[in-house]
């Protein structure tokens, strides 16, 4: 046996190898012989999901007898759409029809000029989602769920104004809570959100030919909803001395105030706070590793506050007796799969803590954040470690390029809050 480069992936692949273990790129058609039982057909590597699918016509005396399907989309179940590959569908041999296969799936063009707009989103997220954060899916796809009236519309027949009936009439329906399946319309914030995602898919489909023109950037957000958005604006406020005694005199009797202190005592964004891991959670030396959103602020390492250490622990203890990942579990659903906390989740039991403790109602979920660093500045953290622990890029050079700051500096600043 002897190793050769694979054609299609230059990867060392076996000489006796039938298909490539890298690509699954076809080496040869081997032919078995069974004794009594004539010859064996070619084996041939099962397909990626979502790459297509390349079949055989039998009984029909076929000169090209390989049919390749391409994915278009899914079905509302998940399941994929396939339609034949244009110009050309029909190859004389396997490895004919499969390098067609891969030319398409280096470059997908359009394959079909009635594709919907519910396609086109499955087809552009599929891509698109590769390489976004957890936040930017959420916001793709919140906004997604009120431009159900155009789902499924032709892409290339969507126009201004139907972008804009999305965006003034869309709505979805509510899923929970006291206002369980009425309408939901999109608020101003929601709108923009709605303009920006079709800017996107659109510049996509526009790339792909899928549509000659992207009629989502031909006009600009109205001046009422920009008012509107700018109104809905809040900035966030610290919890004040009277309301973190309030929390901390109801910890053991409400659910969640914990969160809210822990995250009071060690600065985390809540969508960050919803995400540690119990991999992450050192115990022994009182530190939580993890973090998001900038480069300063990922994966750094927090010192535990000794007023907050039993409140860590519980969660750490509650965690692995549910055999959880994550360190911040939904004590709410019992439901087996449903104890990972989201931002969503993590606001909206949040906000019931506010609502049962008679707190100041302007508090959303990120001011947990603000109170930290408030505090850090109060009893005189140095900046440089209140920027460490928060996850801020320091803009001293002498600090950022040149000082190694260690945990235990960072514990004694932390320590310093009361």
């Amino acid at each position: 046996m002897s190793l050769i480069k694979c054609p299609e992936c230059d990867l060392q692949v076996s000489d006796k190898a039938i298909s490539c273990p890298h690509c699954g790129y076809p080496m040869k058609q081997i032919e078995i012989t069974n004794k009594g039982r004539g010859k064996a057909k070619p084996k041939h590597r099962r397909l990626p999901n979502g790459f297509g699918s390349i079949t055989e016509i039998k009984n029909q005396n076929l000169r090209k007898p390989f049919r390749v399907m391409v994915t278009v989309g899914k079905t509302p179940l998940g399941r994929p759409i396939q339609k034949l590959l244009k110009p050309t569908a029909f190859f004389e041999t396997y490895n004919e029809a499969y390098m067609a296969l891969v030319e398409y799936n280096k470059n997908p063009y359009d394959l079909d000029s009635d594709m919907t707009v519910q396609e086109l989103y499955d087809k552009w997220t599929d891509t698109y989602f590769e390489n976004t954060t957890e936040s930017s899916k959420r916001t793709i796809t919140s906004a997604w769920a009120y431009c159900s009236s155009i789902y499924n519309m032709r892409a290339k027949d969507v126009r201004a104004r139907h972008i804009k009936g999305c965006m003034d009439n869309g709505y979805r329906i509510e899923t929970r809570g006291a206002k369980k399946g009425e309408k939901v319309f999109a608020t101003a914030s929601t709108k923009s959100r709605i303009k920006s995602l079709f800017n996107l898919m659109l510049d996509y489909a526009l790339e792909y030919e899928i549509v000659d023109k992207n009629y989502a950037r031909t006009f600009e957000i109205s001046s009422d909803i920009i008012k509107e958005k700018e109104a809905a604006k809040r900035g966030h406020i610290i919890f004040t001395d009277e309301e973190l005694k309030k929390l901390w005199d109801n910890v053991a009797q409400i659910k969640y105030v914990d969160w809210i202190l822990i995250a009071c005592y060690m600065g985390w964004r809540p969508q960050e706070l919803a995400i540690l891991k119990l991999s992450d959670t050192d115990l022994e030396n009182w530190t939580i590793t993890g973090g998001m959103k900038t480069d300063a602020g990922k994966q750094r390492t927090v010192p535990i506050h000794s007023r907050i250490r039993e409140l860590v622990r519980n969660n750490y203890e509650y965690a692995k007796s549910i055999d959880s990942d994550y360190l911040f579990n939904d004590k709410g659903n019992t439901h087996s799969g449903s104890w990972k906390l989201t931002y969503d989740k993590y606001a909206n039991r949040f906000n019931k803590v506010i609502s049962s403790l008679d707190l100041n109602p302007a508090h959303r979920a990120h001011d947990s954040r603000k109170t930290f660093v408030t505090m850090a500045k109060k009893c005189g953290m140095d900046d440089n470690a209140i920027k460490a622990i928060v996850g801020h890029k320091s803009q001293d050079i002498t600090e950022s390029a040149y000082t190694e700051r260690d945990i235990e500096w960072l514990r004694r600043d932390i320590e310093k809050i009361e």
